[in-house]
């Protein structure tokens, strides 16, 4: 395989993993839950989510099934576009990231919204000063 095309393959399976992530905490599952679903062990699902081991198409589909989405939507074929998905689906995929922007939305008032999401801004910023 050329090596161009292994990069491709595993940003791919980066992308993949980052999705299945997403939706899985979307739906409030646990990897393990997941896990049982698929008929593989939660490891394995680590393993998937990570983008460390290529999903096999069945195990695809049936994810798929599992996470009540299609196999189009995983492997990033629908959507706004593949970079964007992609990194939007990557920065979900992060520990807190869903439960941070499920706390934002539910905070009502707007002046707290955009503190919040300035305190954020500059704690980013910090951070890449350093």
């Amino acid at each position: 395989m050329e090596r161009n095309a292994q990069g491709r393959y595993a940003a791919l399976e980066l992308s993949i993993g980052a999705r299945l992530r997403a939706r899985r905490r979307q739906l409030g599952l646990s990897q393990t839950d997941l896990a049982e679903r698929l008929g593989v062990s939660f490891q394995q699902v680590q393993k998937y989510e990570r983008g460390a081991n290529r999903i096999a198409a069945s195990t695809l589909i049936t994810a798929a099934e599992a996470l009540s989405t299609t196999v189009a939507w995983l492997v990033g074929e629908e959507g706004l576009g593949r970079e964007e998905d992609d990194e939007l689906f990557r920065a979900l995929a992060r520990p807190g990231a869903i439960e941070m922007l499920r706390a934002f939305n539910s905070v009502d008032d707007a002046r707290a919204r955009s503190a919040l999401l300035t305190l954020a801004l500059e704690m980013a910023h910090a951070r890449a000063e350093r």
